[in-house]
């Protein structure tokens, strides 16, 4: 027997070896890959479900100021608390799964809801600044990039 009789048959055990590790290493990676990225995509679908759960309940508070302050201050203690509890819970819930700065934003935003449907006085910041801070850090929690949003109307031509 010669020595490439014996040394062929081995280089081609170790090539192939080296070939199915290879692969195997490019799979994982891609796998790993594939995963992150769902994860990712998880993760913003849930901040933007507490952002929307959050813009729900302040909405529903705000239409209950606005109703207040159209009909006057009636008895709606309970319906004040019901509103009031889904929107500390929202919040709660932004806290949990948003980054600091839209949990702070929304934050500052319930503590003026709630001063105002508990009939005490707006703080320097008014419920519109704090509405529009939230939704500000909420676009940037999303990824939407660009320029803040104009707030007002646009100057006349």
């Amino acid at each position: 027997m010669t020595w490439y009789a014996t040394v062929l048959p081995l280089g081609g055990v170790v090539l192939g070896s080296a070939g199915t590790l290879f692969g195997q290493y490019l799979t994982t990676r891609v796998d790993a890959r594939r995963e992150r990225r769902a994860q990712v995509t998880a993760e913003r679908a849930e901040r933007k479900e507490a952002i929307l759960g959050f813009l729900s309940a302040a909405q529903s508070v705000e239409l209950f100021l606005d109703r207040r302050d159209t009909a006057g201050p009636q008895e709606d203690d309970g319906e004040a608390g019901d509103r009031l509890h889904a929107l500390w819970l929202a919040k709660k819930t932004c806290e949990l799964v948003c980054s600091d700065g839209a949990a702070q934003a929304a934050h500052d935003y319930t503590l003026v809801l709630h001063d105002l449907v508990r009939a005490r006085p707006e703080g320097p910041a008014s419920k519109r600044e704090l509405r529009h801070a939230f939704m500000e850090e909420a676009r940037n929690e999303l990824g939407i990039d660009g320029r803040p949003l104009r707030r007002e109307l646009p100057p006349p031509m």
